[in-house]
């Protein structure tokens, strides 16, 4: 049997892996463009008590100010007029800014 502290941190973990992706279905349908790594940068800048709102208007701003990506300019693959796979939406900060 796992010790108190580990089963803890695997139901916290399991926690944040249905946040964000319940976060990415909401995002999905509002159409915000926002793929599960930017999404779950911001969620911990939140968690670290950056302003929701200021985030917010930073996203707009990027998204306005960004040129389209390739995969954004193409036509989507989907027949069905459904939207494209996630992994074909580029990230809003440069690939520097990750954690590895």
């Amino acid at each position: 049997m796992a010790p108190p502290e580990m089963e803890t941190e695997a139901a916290a973990a399991r926690q944040a892996k249905e946040s964000l992706e319940l976060t990415f279905q909401m995002s999905q349908i509002l159409d915000t463009g926002l793929d599960r790594h930017t999404l779950s940068l911001l969620m911990a800048l939140c968690d670290r008590g950056a302003n929701p709102e200021a985030l917010a208007a930073l996203v707009r701003e990027l998204s306005s100010a960004a040129p389209p990506t390739a995969a954004a300019a193409a036509p989507s693959p989907v027949s069905n007029g459904a939207a494209a796979p996630a992994s074909a939406t580029a990230s809003l900060f440069p690939s520097g800014l990750r954690r590895s």
